[in-house]
């Protein structure tokens, strides 16, 4: 009975490791995203300033983009307004001068806090420095912040971008909502992002504080 209990276990272990290896070899593999690559033969550099206007347009919401402000500087390293527009947004285009790809489209509103932050930064202060003092001019009512006013930031690591519909290759967007002196506490935002796509609260208690929203990219 030994001899003939051990050919069954034998058979057995046989059918089972066919059986296995036929599974692995029938089910259907799934690409993965790291294998996955993208074709950019239809993207091109940004090198002129109507490439600069045509991707800051991508910051700013699609129904809104024929009015906007495009504000910026230029292929030849001018701050200068590219496109004069008449909506609520103004639209700073990306810095040619630096690496990656960052365009920002605000409410006009905003531009005062803004331009101050340009201003401060021309001449020579630290972020450190340029904080303290828009707080300290928050807080005398010199400078403004609207409260609920919004920033659009579109960025990456690339700089060229598709001709046809202007999108900057794998840039994505983040949205920030400017709620100044807000807390966690006053809003019920978290300080910090409890999951992907979870809106937070930056900043909280000063000037700058904000509810930052990062989506998740689409292709990701």
């Amino acid at each position: 009975m030994k001899p003939l209990y051990v050919v069954c276990m034998l058979a057995v272990l046989l059918i089972s490791c066919n059986s296995s290896d036929k599974s692995k070899v029938e089910e259907p593999e799934t690409p993965s995203e790291s294998n996955t690559e993208k074709n950019y033969d239809s993207y091109k550099a940004i090198t002129t300033d109507d490439d600069l206007i045509a991707t800051a347009l991508m910051a700013a919401p699609k129904e809104s983009r024929a009015n906007c402000k495009v504000i910026g500087y230029n292929t030849a390293g001018e701050f200068v307004t590219l496109r004069e527009g008449d909506n609520q947004f103004i639209v700073l285009a990306d810095n040619p001068s630096k690496d990656g790809f960052n365009a920002a489209c605000y409410h006009k509103d905003l531009e005062p806090f803004m331009a101050r932050g340009r201003v401060l930064r021309a001449e020579g202060k630290s972020a450190t420095e340029v904080f303290a003092i828009r707080e300290a001019e928050m807080k005398s009512g010199e400078l403004q912040i609207p409260t609920g006013a919004t920033l659009h930031i579109y960025y990456g690591d690339k700089t060229i971008f598709n001709p046809e519909t202007s999108e900057v290759a794998d840039a994505t967007l983040r949205y920030v909502v400017y709620m100044p002196w807000a807390t966690a506490q006053s809003t019920g935002l978290p300080e910090v992002p409890l999951a992907p796509n979870h809106p937070w609260i930056m900043n909280p208690g000063t000037h700058r504080a904000h509810i930052m929203i990062s989506p998740i990219n689409e292709s990701k």
